[in-house]
């Protein structure tokens, strides 16, 4: 395994927490005399100083395929990491006290990712009983790690009952353009029914049921005909003719003495009686 010196030794003397960190004996490999040293526990890498305020470590032992578990030797408190294959190398240490090798074995075991994926893998398996229930549920099939995701408690919803988004129809001047709106080119719809017909357009809203003429209807259609401008005017010319006939054939009745008077509306005959 390469490992890069500079940046080991930088991510030993950062500031990132340290998962355990205090003094131990080392046994020497060649030697057999304990030395004390500071170890700091980062992940699954054991950094070892020769002292506390030493700015780069001395070596790093990388926690991967090893075990860890007590030894008897000379000295109290001992324990060793010791990993697989002839030719590996044992490391032996030794804590100041029972209740610091206690707590450096328990560390040491669970900074391993093999531990770690033990952990996940027994995780897995407790949700799936407990999503499967007491019975077995599933029958017993097992899912490999990473495949399960969270699924909601309650039914899905289909599709098709899900409730339709309000569609904001654009205007031409002040007017809805049915033809020119989002999602025009949306597939037809063959039910017979829905908001858009067999092209995939809108449908415009129903028009609303006409209603019967009624006799009032047509009295006051009938009233609304004869005061428009244009027949207004031909009414009032025709009518205009027919007095002014009527006057002068009223004054050369009435030629003679006496002042000339205008005729009162009693004296018109037909539809002009009683107008002023």
């Amino acid at each position: 395994m390469k490992l890069n010196e500079r940046s080991l030794a930088f991510y030993a003397t950062c500031d990132s927490p340290a998962d355990n960190a205090g003094f131990l004996y080392k046994r020497g490999e060649r030697h057999t005399a304990y030395h004390r040293r500071w170890f700091v526990l980062k992940g699954n890498m054991l950094f070892y100083f020769e002292e506390r305020e030493s700015r780069e470590p001395v070596g790093v032992i990388v926690l991967e395929g090893c075990t860890v578990e007590l030894c008897d030797s000379a000295e109290e408190f001992t324990f060793a990491i010791r990993f697989s294959g002839t030719k590996s190398r044992t490391y032996v240490l030794a804590a100041e006290s029972q209740a610091a090798m206690e707590s450096w074995v328990k560390s040491l075991s669970r900074a391993s990712f093999d531990y770690m994926r033990l952990v996940v893998r027994e995780l897995e398996k407790q949700l799936a009983e407990m999503r499967g229930g007491p019975t077995g549920g599933c029958g017993g099939c097992q899912e490999s790690p990473g495949s399960w995701k969270m699924k909601p408690s309650g039914p899905e919803p289909s599709p098709e009952r899900l409730p339709a988004l309000h569609v904001i129809l654009p205007k031409e001047n002040g007017c809805a353009v049915w033809n020119n709106v989002p999602g025009a080119d949306r597939p037809p719809n063959t039910s017979g029914c829905g908001r858009y017909d067999g092209e995939g357009n809108p449908r415009p809203p129903p028009l609303p049921p006409r209603r019967r003429a009624s006799s009032s209807d047509a009295g006051g259609a009938m009233g609304a005909a004869v005061e428009s401008p244009s027949t207004f005017c031909q009414l009032h010319e025709r009518y205009g003719r027919e007095v002014t006939r009527l006057r002068q054939d009223w004054l050369e009745r009435r030629r003679g003495p006496g002042p000339e008077r205008w005729p009162s509306p009693g004296d018109l005959p037909g539809p002009m009686a009683g107008r002023r």
